[in-house]
């Protein structure tokens, strides 16, 4: 297979294309009900179910999710971050074939909750495996790729329900439902031939198989200095996690060096961010959302849901090339101080209920996309993987995610009841939320762009393991291990008989030019 021969920028395109078409299932799968719900036919299938009902029927698939997301907690590290993609999808085959069979709601709510199951296991191990098999100035690029492509997805729903209103009868629901299964079986065939997170393998002593690898993704011999020089940084660096650990379930709320239990906190608070920011009000209802709050017509507020994720892909590929230039938490404060005012504006327009309000509100909600996009999209998946430990990994992803779901079916649950006994006064709630994060993401989070998964550890560590006592502030540890890593380069070359200007040129040589 030509996928095994792949090595250098090619592999690397090709592990992200393989995560993108994860991602566009997990999308596709998010989005899928938003126009079913409000399908002549899916509705007489089921009865014609109530509000209530209607949210139980897409909030099991978040339940689903959420027991994935704890499943990862268990399997991740220990099969590995190919093995269970492999795995999410094959659990979500089967959940889609259920349900796109379903008849009654004893089938369709179990359905979906199989469904969720895999992509819970999938959302917690793409984009570990992402960070660890890229480099550290592409790896925002790429996950924002993904998450672009998780947009994607929910275009091709949007687009393919809008397109079944022109038919009639079960085919208008049962297929959309089916088609997910296309792309969990494209995502296995693409995994099954890609190689495996040298950080992982590093991780179960098969160092000379990490080693390897890296020698394929950077396209270069096994032997090559960066590769001897990367592979003795990721062995370093297990190696010293290893002796700080602490046994069971303690390492979860250990501080000190490594500070786990802050680093967990951080990458799970980021989802928190998102999702209770208000975006699956509009991911999962926006159909919804458009004809009973603004009273538009069912085909009308299908096209325009089509058109405004469409203008989130956009807005996602944006931040790919913002992520590492501004920085993730700039980006992250830019959206919830927007957002705020977005939503705000979206209620107060709604408030007014005329024609000129509704159409202001609807001005504000894609405005609210353009924020998101950029902030809030990606770099909630990312985080979690980048702020979290190398031991520590799998579980700071898998307890991101399983706040991701959590907070997700909350939304999904009470957002029709909402709707239809708050009116307008319902998107004052996420104007609120989104004002709430501002002082968090200020005083808190880490700014992790140009940093390898490693020199974040290390910030931490001279951050808050420092033998001298002296406290520093995050920006002074980041411009340290800049340092670092200036100095531990130039060594190298010296090393290696490289010790001309012409190579110092390539890097830093004070802490002031490392930060710029």
């Amino acid at each position: 297979m030509f996928l095994e021969k792949l090595e250098g920028v090619k592999l690397t395109v090709a592990i992200t294309f393989a995560c993108g078409t994860g991602f566009l299932l997990f999308g596709y799968d998010q989005g899928v009900f938003g126009g079913i719900l409000t399908n002549a036919a899916f509705l007489g299938t089921f009865k014609n179910p109530n509000a209530t009902i209607q949210g139980q029927i897409v909030s099991t698939y978040d339940i689903g999710c959420i027991l994935g997301a704890i499943l990862s907690i268990f399997v991740g590290d220990k099969y590995g971050r190919r093995r269970c993609i492999m795995l999410g999808c094959s659990i979500l085959i089967v959940g889609g074939a259920l349900q796109s069979a379903s008849s009654w709601l004893g089938m369709i709510i179990p359905a979906r909750i199989i469904a969720g199951l895999g992509n819970g296991l999938n959302t917690a191990q793409i984009p570990i495996w992402q960070a660890e098999t890229s480099k550290a100035h592409q790896r925002g690029m790429l996950i924002c790729i993904q998450l672009a492509l998780v947009i994607s997805g929910i275009v091709i729903t949007e687009w393919m329900n809008f397109g079944f209103t022109y038919t009639t009868g079960p085919v208008t629901w049962r297929f959309p439902l089916a088609f997910q299964c296309f792309f969990a079986l494209l995502t296995i065939f693409l995994v099954k031939f890609l190689p495996e997170s040298p950080r992982w393998m590093a991780l179960k002593d098969r160092v000379p198989e990490a080693q390897a690898i890296i020698a394929r993704l950077e396209g270069k011999p096994a032997d090559h200095p960066d590769v001897l020089a990367e592979i003795d940084s990721i062995v370093t660096t297990v190696q010293r996690e290893a002796g700080m650990r602490r046994a069971g379930f303690r390492e979860f709320f250990a501080g000190g060096k490594q500070q786990t239990f802050r680093r967990l906190c951080l990458g799970a608070g980021a989802s928190i961010f998102q999702q209770m920011g208000g975006i699956n009000v509009v991911v999962y209802y926006l159909p919804i959302v458009l004809t009973q709050s603004f009273g538009f017509s069912n085909r009308l507020s299908l096209i325009l849901s089509a058109v405004d994720s469409m203008s989130l892909v956009f807005w996602g590929v944006v931040a790919g090339f913002l992520v590492e230039r501004v920085g993730r938490k700039k980006l992250m404060l830019q959206a919830a101080i927007m957002d705020s005012i977005c939503f705000a504006c979206a209620a107060a327009g709604l408030g007014v209920g005329n024609k000129a309000g509704n159409t202001a509100a609807v001005v504000f909600i894609f405005l609210y996309y353009v924020f998101y996009g950029m902030g809030l999209m990606a770099i909630p998946f990312m985080y979690p993987s980048e702020i979290n430990s190398q031991h520590m990994r799998n579980v700071g992803s898998a307890v991101a995610m399983v706040t991701n779901w959590l907070f997700v079916y909350v939304v999904v649950l009470v957002t029709p009841t909402g709707i239809k006994n708050l009116g307008w006064r319902f998107y004052i709630i996420f104007a609120v939320m989104n004002a709430a994060w501002i002082p968090f993401i200020i005083y808190f989070y880490v700014e992790t762009k140009g940093l390898s998964l490693e020199e974040v550890d290390r910030v931490f560590e001279l951050k808050y393991g420092r033998e001298d006592g002296r406290k520093i502030s995050y920006d002074e540890a980041i411009e340290q291990v800049k340092f670092e890593r200036t100095l531990h380069r130039t060594e190298k070359d010296a090393e290696r008989g490289l010790g001309s200007s012409e190579k110092l040129e390539e890097v830093p040589v004070t802490v002031e030019e490392a930060e710029n």
